[in-house]
């Protein structure tokens, strides 16, 4: 799963179709949904958790921070 994670990432970020913007704000929607789900006891889909850890490797292996 790591290295698929790690591949996906790599793909994500060598595409210059998607801005530095376009990773924040993807990132951050995921982050207020898991968090909403998360103030209401629900459980958190491990598809979710993975996308935010592909959506923040990639935005790393851009340079931002």
């Amino acid at each position: 799963m790591q290295k698929e994670i790690e591949t996906t990432a790599n793909k994500l970020a060598c595409d210059p179709r998607i801005s530095d913007y376009d990773f924040w704000r993807s990132l951050r929607n995921l982050n207020n949904e898991i968090f909403e789900i998360a103030n209401n006891n629900g459980p958190i889909p491990i598809e979710m958790l993975r996308w935010r850890v592909i959506l923040r490797q990639a935005r790393s292996k851009r340079g931002a921070v």
